[in-house]
This record gives structure tokens, sequence and C-alpha cells, in this order.
């Protein structure tokens, strides 16, 4: 009994980071809907300002609501600590503005949500950053794209809406050959169904929009950091910090490095800040997390396993599914599931395929047509015309969004009924 005890996932979903406030006796976590923070001295104020003390100087960098969310998804993670963003994408604009300065490279999966691809082919072109989009099923796309110049390696656990399952240990492998860090998405997964740091990730992303927050009401990201990757010799990390003085933030904070510098420079700067109340909207979410994904999961093979059988589904892309190219790396990986967002085509014939697939979502009853996903609701959507639609037919060639392509993303209601809506809309199209 003198061991310290480590708890199970689901305990630690309900109690990580919080400890019931001694004050007011709350049970539930506070929202600590504020700006500012009273400083006790001058003396105080200065040393949170020069980084040689820990507090609160202002929610555009840190909140005790959102430091509960911070260390119980780190916890869930397996992280050392984690940085609560205002979206997903804010997520990854802080994480590479983080690591990487002007004239830098790095490589990333071509099987990425089209928002991402987006902002890595088109925004950090302004930034003098270079992105080389790679095929990720295959190892030596990867060890090609490589050059001095490369900062990092980029993927997601669940490629969307593509259905691809990332070749950790094998990429991982790379990333450490070449001393550098290998940061994942694993918005589609979850911590749940899947937690990349311990498969050889250094840094995790997530859009906590989706599965964490679970019930649509929330705009979030969040970074979740190992804390073992070396950042003694990353320039972007170990270099001396101006605005600080002259700070290593890598010498001063050691494994807290690359977060710490995320925090108090890049968040601080951009103002990309999540505000206490969706903090609060997401401890809510992750407090279910376990349960929700086990009907994700379930709902989503059923649902899978009818559209394989149907004559008017030309192809089903889930790596749930024995056929799937990636099955037996799911199992490894994903061993819980293969989550719940996946693709499928339409057999359209002679029929315009972005035609059919317009008319299929209009009659669908049960599925929303929402560009989200990750919600208790099932959502349905046609990425060549909405998500992904600012690639060039080349870059959706490259990304593999075809264009009868229709993604759903199955919620959690009952399964027979969410079967029916689906053979209702695909008789509606037939007629």
């Amino acid at each position: 009994m003198s061991e310290k005890r480590k708890f199970g996932f689901e305990t630690r979903m309900l109690h990580a980071g919080h400890i019931p406030d001694s004050y007011s006796g709350s049970r539930a976590v506070p929202i600590f809907q504020t700006a500012g923070y009273v400083f006790d001295s001058p003396e105080y104020a200065a040393s949170l300002f020069e980084l040689k003390q820990y507090g609160n100087i202002y929610t555009r960098i840190s909140n005790p609501t959102t430091a509960v969310f911070e260390e119980r998804i780190a916890s869930l993670e397996g992280g050392t600590g984690a940085l609560a963003t205002a979206s997903g994408q804010a997520a990854q604009l802080i994480t590479m503005m983080t690591l990487m300065n002007p004239g830098d490279e790095f490589v990333a999966s071509s099987h990425l949500y089209g928002g991402t691809y987006t902002q890595f082919e088109h925004t950090f072109k302004k930034l003098s950053i270079k992105v080389i989009f790679v095929d990720p099923t295959d190892i030596k796309h990867w060890e090609k794209a490589i050059t001095p110049k490369t900062r990092l390696l980029y993927g997601e656990t669940i490629g969307n809406p593509q259905g691809s399952v990332f070749d950790f240990e094998g990429v991982s492998a790379l990333a450490k050959a070449n001393s550098i860090p290998l940061v994942i998405d694993n918005t589609l997964a979850s911590p749940y169904l899947c937690r990349p740091l311990e498969w050889g990730a250094d840094i995790v992303l997530h859009s906590a929009t989706k599965f964490l927050n679970g019930h649509g009401t929330s705009i979030a990201g969040v970074i979740v950091d190992s804390g073992k990757f070396d950042f003694s010799n990353y320039p972007a990390i170990s270099s001396p910090s101006i605005p600080y003085h002259n700070l290593n933030f890598f010498e001063t904070f050691g494994h807290y490095g690359f977060l710490m510098k995320a925090r108090c420079e890049t968040l601080r700067d951009t103002g990309a800040s999540i505000s206490p109340f969706n903090s609060f909207l997401l401890i809510q979410g992750l407090e279910t997390l376990s349960l929700r994904m086990e009907r994700h999961v379930s709902n989503a093979l059923n649902v899978a396993k009818f559209l394989v059988d149907h004559p008017m589904v030309d192809w089903v892309n889930y790596p749930g599914l024995p056929d799937h190219p990636h099955y037996e790396r799911t199992k490894k990986y994903l061993s819980k599931g293969a989550g719940s967002v996946f693709a499928f085509g339409l057999k359209t014939g002679n029929n315009s395929a972005r035609e059919a697939g317009k008319k299929f979502i209009e009659n669908l009853e049960l599925f929303s047509h929402v560009a989200n996903l990750g919600d208790c609701k099932s959502m349905v959507i046609h990425p060549a015309s909405t998500t992904h639609q600012q690639l060039s037919d080349l870059e959706l060639q490259r990304a593999n969004v075809k264009p009868e392509l229709i993604r759903l993303s199955i919620g959690l209601e009952t399964t027979e009924d969410l079967l029916w809506d689906l053979e209702q809309a695909f008789h509606a199209i037939s007629r």
C-alpha cells in the first residue's frame, strides 16, 4: 500500500488535474471567467514576467480552468504537459511556429484534413517555411523527402478522410535516426483508442472540438508534449530568446522547454487562446470519453459492414474491416477500434459523382450535413465540394480524395436507425 497508485484511464478522465476547491468545496471544476489576475506585490509580478515563478498573468497565456483541462489531457495521452489553444488549426500553427524558423522545412503525410493541407501549403509559405508532402504508405517516401533543412515529420493517426493508419514505428524510427521530432494529429482516434506517444511520437495534437469535447459545442485545440525529445541542439528551442533576455528555454525548463516556449512566446504573441468556458466544456466532454468512443466504434463497424454489402456502394474505406490494407496495422495501434470517421464511394453509373453525392446527402434525415465530426450526433459531408474544395485537382488526387467520396462521422444513435436512414437515402437516389 506504500506504492503510489497508478490510476486507470477512466479514473483519470474524471479526476486528473483537479483537487476540489478548499474555499468553496465545489466538486465540479470552477470556471475562472477572468481576463487578469491580481499580483501580491511588484516583486511577485516581476518574477512572473521573468518566468522565474509559475503563476497566472493574463488569460491569453494561462487560466486555472484551462490548466485542469491541460493536465487532464496530458495524463490521458501520457505526456509531460499540454497547452490548450483556440482551435485545432491554432494548435498546429503554434506547434510549427515554435519548432521552426524561416527557411526551415518539414515533411508531412499527404493524407491530411483539407484545412491542415491548406495551412501547410499556403499559410506557411508566407512564413518562408516549406512543406514536402509524401504518400505516407511507404517509408521510402519519407526517407527520400528528408533534407538537412528538415525540422520535423508530421502525420495523422487516422488519415482524414482516407482512413489510412499511420506507420508509427517505421516513421518514428526514421525521425529518431535524423534527430527530428515526430508530430502526430490524434484527433480521429482520441487517447482512448490510440496514444501515439507510446509508439514513438514526440508531440501530439488534437482538434479538441471533435471527440474530446464530443458534443459540438466548443472550438478548441490542444498540444501534448512527451517531454522525451532532446531539444538541446534544436535551433528553434535551444537558441537564446531575445524577448526574455537571451533565456535558453531548454536549459532553463528541461523537458518542459518546448511547451514553455510555445506558451510564453508563440501563444502569447499570436493570441490564439482558448476561453475558460470552452475549457470547462472540454472537461465535461473528457468525463465520458471512453464510454462515447466504445459506442462510436461499435456503431461505425456496423455501418461499415452494411455499406460493404450495399449494391449502390462502390467501395468502403474503413480500417476496421479485414479487407482494408491497414487492417493489421489497425489491430496493432488501434486495438480498441478504428474510430468512427470513414469514407465510402457511391456507384454513380453515368451520373455525375458530385451530383449523386449532393442528392444522397439531401435525402438523409438523421445524418446532419455539417463541416464537423466527432459529435454524439452522426454527420455527413462531401469533401471534394466542401472541406477539400480549395485544393486543386492535382492536390485532390495527391490527397486521394475522389469526387464520389462521402465522409461519415458515426454518432451514438440507435444502430438500426442509422442503417434505415442510409437505406432510404440510397433508395431516393436510385429513383
